[in-house]
């Protein structure tokens, strides 16, 4: 006796060797045995033999009329031997009746099953429903095939026109566009970003790395809606200064600038003036919206996207020839020693004299000119002032870090700036710790400390960067928080350090000047009417908010500038060059922030110089692939510290550079940056 019976949804047949109760020992026609239950068997028969059977009922559910056999049917649950005699006019022989199986248990649109060989023909309204559905996703067939044909012929199709970040970026699966880029793509044997740009759907891998960007962090656009613009108060006192900032030549945002004015008693005062935005824009107001959803000002090599609007920016910015507000600090100094004998905080109205310029002093001051007093060039002798007083500020706060048991910091390594001018970018080597930049950084370091004291002091919360070992005690990795407290900063060597001086391209900085106001205008009374209270749910929000977007800024920027360097690469056709390994198989090449893994390398002693040969790079996946030509035969220097430079999660001295004026790590001239651009 022979058996067709279901098994696991599908439908086989076999011999059966032997019954057992209510079982079957069957063979099938593979020769595998199986145990059946008697309640799976749907038809038993003696001939023809099981597999001709098998095939003689796949003919004949290829051929049953679906529609024919529906109408016959009815609308009552019928046994599929029932339907067999209506549909055949016989009672139907074994493989018509495993046909009828077939095509019933393959027809689920058709026929709801309700049980072993029990069927039910499906309503009138739900098979059109169905046949309906079936047909549309015929039709989405058809103009998926064409929309894939369009994309193999370097075609982009008009309807993906209006959706390409969409699709590329968070793309609905379920759509037929979505489906025929993720097809072409496949038998093109490439991905969807290089598919969209080899049919035009975007311009450049530039384009594709902004718009992956602004897709996320910007989807209603970078552009600002027309706000007012705010005002500080009329009754400001003026400043009986002549202030001067530094910056690159392609800053917009001059938010810090110094004063340098010789007391009668003989001793300094040197005031360090910021930007005060926080004197017009109230907090919970349109531009202050704005600034928190934003959080900080984008940079990228040759292009940034502001925090405020550029007639906000206009307003407050510290530029030449105007009555600038600011928030000043003084500090009165012993030019014996450099020591401060005292400072003041005060809102005023600062007449800026000169916007000076790294790109034209550069060249100018030096250590040697300020130390032998050549040359000439604006505030010549202020700067001389400042550079002593930054000597020993710097000198004072190494030996705060010495006390908190770290190695002093390492200023002989080397930066880049960038710029880019129609698509051609330029890098310019600088080294880290040049007059210029040390003089503002370690003023704004300064100032940070001190105000950061003065707001602990006041009793008055603020936004802290602060450095210590994380957790696993002291040999446990430097790490960098923000706290709403004072805490020690180890790696800057200073008590307490609040981002205070870039209001104008950071909100921390915002909040905290709002907070410096209070404190510098109210004294005891400060606590009561500064905008933010200790343990204020809405600080500690701004604090968690700052820090996911500053690191996504930071990571966009840095993949900006690895793509400019790959870039130069081309642009200048490169075909070797000289590198230096940082750790193990990294290297970082010589004339380019550009740090690359050589896989399988030899052991080279950190600080070696070595030659490449750059086989190719990709400016869609920002990698670079090249082989070690040679190692030079020269030591490497010890003083450098290659793995600082290697792991820039622990590099102390990347904090010098958040420090505004340390421009080194700029690439667009005002950026602070929590890395160095050498470090990828």
């Amino acid at each position: 006796m022979n058996v067709f019976f279901e098994e696991s949804g599908d439908f086989k047949v076999g011999v059966v060797l032997s019954q057992a109760g209510e079982a079957y020992q069957v063979e099938m026609p593979s020769g595998k045995r199986t145990k059946v239950k008697t309640r799976d068997v749907l038809l038993q028969f003696d001939k023809p033999e099981p597999q001709a059977l098998l095939d003689a009922a796949k003919a004949i559910a290829a051929d049953v009329d679906l529609d024919f056999l529906w109408e016959v049917a009815g609308q009552e649950e019928f046994g599929f031997a029932e339907l067999g005699a209506e549909y055949f006019g016989h009672a139907p022989l074994p493989h018509e009746a495993a046909g009828l199986v077939l095509s019933l248990h393959g027809s689920p649109i058709y026929f709801y099953k309700k049980g072993r060989g029990r069927y039910k023909a499906a309503p009138e309204q739900s098979l059109k429903a169905a046949m309906a559905g079936i047909e549309k996703k015929k039709q989405q067939a058809i103009i998926q095939a064409g929309y894939v044909d369009e994309l193999k012929n370097g075609k982009l199709p008009q309807a993906m026109s209006a959706i390409v970040q969409q699709l590329l970026f968070k793309p609905d699966k379920n759509t037929i566009e979505y489906k025929a880029l993720e097809a072409a793509a496949d038998e093109l044997q490439t991905t969807a970003p290089r598919l969209m740009l080899n049919v035009g759907g975007l311009a450049s891998p530039k384009e594709l790395h902004m718009s992956r960007f602004l897709f996320e962090h910007f989807p209603r656009g970078a552009g600002f809606a027309p706000v007012e613009i705010p005002q500080a108060p009329a009754d400001l006192p003026l400043a009986e200064v002549a202030a001067f900032s530094i910056d690159d030549v392609t800053t917009t945002e001059i938010d810090d600038a110094f004063s340098v004015v010789k007391l009668d008693d003989g001793t300094v005062r040197v005031g360090i003036h910021i930007a005060a935005p926080g004197l017009g824009i109230r907090p919970d107001d349109a531009i202050d919206k704005i600034a928190r959803a934003r959080m900080s000002t984008v940079y990228m090599p040759g292009d940034k996207i502001t925090m405020l609007p550029d007639d906000v920016v206009n307003a407050f910015t510290l530029a030449e020839g105007n009555d600038c507000p600011a928030l000043s600090l003084y500090a009165v100094l012993n030019p014996a020693d450099w020591s401060v004998i005292s400072t003041v905080t005060r809102a005023e109205r600062v007449p800026v004299k000169n916007n000076l310029r790294h790109n034209d002093l550069d060249d100018l001051v030096n250590e040697e000119t300020l130390a032998s007093g050549v040359g000439d060039y604006p505030h010549k002798e202020e700067l001389g002032l400042l550079w002593q007083w930054a000597l020993q500020l710097e000198a004072g706060r190494m030996k705060k870090r010495e006390a908190f048991g770290l190695k002093p910091e390492q200023a002989n390594r080397v930066d880049f700036n960038f710029y880019v001018d129609d698509d051609v970018v330029s890098i310019v080597r600088r080294k880290r710790g040049a007059p210029l930049d040390k003089i503002v950084a370690e003023l704004m370091i300064f100032a940070n400390s001190t105000w950061g004291k003065l707001l602990h002091d006041s009793g008055v919360p603020g936004i802290y960067r602060s450095q210590g070992p994380g957790a696993g005690g002291w040999a446990a990795k430097m790490q960098v928080r923000m706290v709403t407290h004072a805490a020690p900063h180890q790696g800057l060597g200073v008590d307490q350090y609040a981002w205070s001086t870039s209001p104008l391209r950071r909100y921390t900085d915002l909040v905290n000047q709002w907070q410096i106001l209070a404190a510098a205008s109210h004294g005891v009374t400060a606590p009561l009417v500064a905008p933010f209270k200790h343990r204020d749910a809405t600080l500690f929000a701004i604090v968690s908010s700052f820090d996911a977007a500053y690191s996504a800024y930071n990571d966009f920027q840095q993949n900006m500038e690895r793509y400019w360097c790959l870039r130069w690469l081309g642009q200048e056709r490169v075909k070797q060059v000289e590198a230096v390994v940082l750790k193990d198989e990294i290297v970082r090449l010589a004339d380019i922030p550009l740090v690359v893994r050589l896989p399988g390398m030899q052991s080279v002693a950190r600080g070696a110089q070595v030659k490449l040969d750059i086989v190719r790079w990709d400016e869609i996946d920002l990698t670079l692939e090249a082989r070690l030509l040679e190692v030079a035969a020269v030591e490497p220097d010890a003083s450098l510290d290659y793995e600082e430079e290697a792991d820039t999660g622990e590099a102390a001295v990347a904090e010098v550079v958040e420090a505004e004026g340390a421009v080194a790590a700029v690439d667009t001239g005002d950026a602070p940056q929590p890395a160095p651009a050498s470090a990828q």
